[in-house]
């Protein structure tokens, strides 16, 4: 199975040094849940068309800073590409802005929230428990970075996490072929703490004291990757 990463979003500038791009952390997620799958990267930013989305095995869209609502040349065809690989039930995996942008091509509604920034590690509740979210426990600790979110749900999505601050963390699509995350299981504890450092400029410094402090709990990010890995195989399996 080869699985054909989005690129929407890259690592900040200062960073870019210290840690991988998404489409390596994506990969390094999937090797660690024990999938050999192959790979390759659709660079949207650096103007390359996106693929047929009914000839793809899989897909993963990436994490961006860009929001949903921008004014971004490359936006409307990525909503017509995931609202093609809906309909051609390709299995497909949004995380972050990756999960906004499937919300919003599908019906759903994005904004920027008024409870401004989410950071460190939040706390989840799994809400409902599809075929490959089966075993999950009742509570998720998971990274996060983002002050967008999903409003309204799109229709043909279930809720499967959430929190008082995300109440749509999560979603399992009704066809089985398509999931999203708020959190980023694909991040490691010391990119978001940079991450959090980056904010200081435009977040209150109890709040960023508060997000360093979260990142002291005990993470289940090992678990959501091996969903996100189940998932991919038993979509394929039906394909």
């Amino acid at each position: 199975m080869k699985i054909s990463i989005v690129e929407v979003g890259r690592v900040p500038a200062a960073f870019q040094s210290r840690f991988d791009p998404f489409p390596t952390m994506f990969r390094a997620m999937f090797e660690e849940a024990g999938q050999s799958f192959a790979f390759e990267t659709i660079h949207v930013l650096d103007g390359q068309s996106l693929p047929e989305p009914g000839n793809l095995d899989g897909i993963v869209i990436t994490g961006s800073p860009a929001g949903v609502y921008e004014d971004h040349a490359w936006l409307e065809p990525l909503r017509g590409f995931i609202r093609e690989a809906y309909a051609a039930e390709t299995p497909m995996v949004g995380i972050c802005f990756g999960h906004q942008i499937m919300a919003d091509a599908l019906g759903g509604v994005v904004e920027k929230s008024a409870k401004g920034w989410g950071l460190g590690r939040h706390s989840y509740d799994v809400v409902a428990r599809p075929v490959f979210f089966e075993t999950a426990p009742e509570r998720l600790n998971l990274l996060c970075s983002h002050q967008d979110q999903v409003i309204v749900a799109p229709p043909e999505a279930e809720v499967i996490l959430a929190s008082e601050f995300t109440p749509n963390a999560g979603f399992a699509y009704r066809s089985g072929k398509a999931i999203s995350f708020q959190p980023h299981p694909e991040f490691s504890d010391e990119f978001t703490r940079a991450l959090i450092d980056l904010r200081r400029d435009h977040v209150a410094a109890p709040e960023l004291e508060k997000a360093m402090d979260s990142l002291t709990a005990p993470s289940d990010s090992g678990l959501v990757r091996g969903y996100i890995a189940h998932f991919m195989r038993l979509a394929a399996r039906r394909q």
